[in-house]
């Protein structure tokens, strides 16, 4: 089994979606994990200790029932034995406390003294999620190290409906999964780029597209649990990633072209998921153009396609390419594999509320000169680690059918 010999803490506070969480306790062991639960005192107003106790197999740690002390050290016990904390559901108020660093119970304590990886999984009335202050408290936590996983949209308890609903158990299995299960880029430094480019037009307009970066996002992170050295070179995006990826900050296709250049030396995996403009303005104007007819002609000229540039530089590196399509999906993603010599191509359609740009959901075809595979439409978060077993096992496949290099470090010939 994935998990078995893992030790992981599933962390409970107080939230309607706790009776999620006795299933995802069952799960996690069922892939032969060990684990110990932790609930706050208002957690236990939803779900019984007793039925977390039950599944899992050990005493509940719970503030009021007399297992914490402050001046204990069932806190540190906790906190070093677990491989991974997964606080789900995460409220409003525990994220607050997190960020704060308060220490008044014995799960914020714990995750205080613990030097390992802390997931969270936020659920709340969405109202609550979109209030400044929260994104605040979960961007602080996304830069520190915390994983965020979800939240996801949908009908929430209170009867509104938006994003704030803890992910489904099978989402969270996968995520868990994925902090363990994959090893198979370990060592290697993979460039990834993501979001969109903004080529000026005068100093307050700009050409850009709808992109959120958050495929890229997914994609770096899901490379980071890999084992790579992840560098990743991100347009203009409001999107956060672990501070354990190198994230090269770029506005313009120019500069992200330069970007990718600086970092091919030692590259062993390049995947462009950066959706770039295609054309930038001749000559751009150094004053804001003022309204002055009801017609305004720009000269634009291609941008660097950076793409093609980088696999006529190392035609031997493995270069995975990206297709945002609104038609014929499929036939204009073969010919740009085709046309730039790439090994692999991820093909997907926009232009829909439902999936793809600044979506957090999207379905693809995996496409390379002789194969085919479609995933369904998921989340990205969920994507990106299904994208990079694909790439893998490419590479397994033409290690063993041919003399050729595809990860630049593993030659010895």
């Amino acid at each position: 089994m994935t998990l078995r010999n893992k030790q992981i803490v599933i962390a409970v506070t107080g939230g309607i979606a706790a009776y999620k969480t006795a299933q995802l306790v069952r799960e996690v062991q069922a892939e032969g994990a060990q684990v110990r639960v932790v609930m706050t005192a208002s957690a236990t107003s939803f779900v019984a200790a007793k039925t977390f106790q039950a599944l899992s197999g050990s005493p509940v740690a719970i503030t009021d029932n007399g297992l914490f002390d402050q001046a204990g050290m069932d806190h540190i016990t906790l906190a070093r034995w677990a491989d991974l904390i997964v606080i789900a559901p995460a409220s409003a108020n525990s994220i607050a406390k997190l960020i704060h660093g308060e220490a008044d119970e014995l799960l914020y304590a714990m995750c205080l003294a613990h030097e390992g990886q802390v997931a969270i999984a936020p659920a709340m009335n969405q109202q609550m999620w979109s209030n400044v202050a929260t994104q605040e408290n979960i961007n602080g936590l996304r830069n520190r190290g915390f994983l965020i996983w979800g939240p996801a949209d949908g009908a929430q308890a209170c009867g509104e409906v938006g994003p704030g609903r803890m992910l489904e158990v099978s989402e969270l299995l996968q995520l868990v999964l994925s902090r363990f299960e994959n090893t198979a880029f370990a060592g290697q430094h993979i460039v990834i780029t993501a979001g969109p480019t903004h080529e000026a037009i005068d100093p307050v307009r700009y050409i850009g597209n709808r992109s959120s970066g958050k495929m890229g996002f997914a994609l770096a992170e899901a490379a980071l649990a890999a084992g790579a050295r992840v560098t990743l070179v991100a347009g203009p995006t409001e999107q956060i990633c672990s501070p354990r990826i190198h994230v090269i900050h770029v506005e313009t296709a120019a500069e992200m072209h330069l970007a990718v250049f600086q970092q091919l030396d030692d590259c062993d995996l390049f995947i462009a998921c950066a959706a770039v403009a295609d054309y930038r303005v001749a000559n751009i104007a150094a004053e804001k153009i003022k309204k002055h007819s009801e017609h305004l002609s720009l000269e634009l000229e291609p941008t660097e396609d950076i793409l093609r540039d980088v696999k006529q530089a190392q035609p031997k590196l493995f270069c995975v390419g990206f297709a945002a399509e609104t038609e014929h999906t499929i036939e204009y993603a073969r010919d740009k594999l085709v046309r730039k010599k790439l090994d692999m191509i991820i093909a997907n359609q926009v232009g829909s509320s439902e999936q793809g740009f600044s979506s957090d959901y999207n379905a693809v075809e995996i496409l390379t000169a002789d194969s085919q595979e479609s995933i369904a439409r998921m989340r990205k978060t969920a994507l990106a680690p299904k994208i990079l077993d694909a790439i893998h096992q490419q590479l397994l496949n033409r290690k063993e059918n041919s003399n050729v290099r595809y990860l630049k470090k593993s030659h010895s010939t």
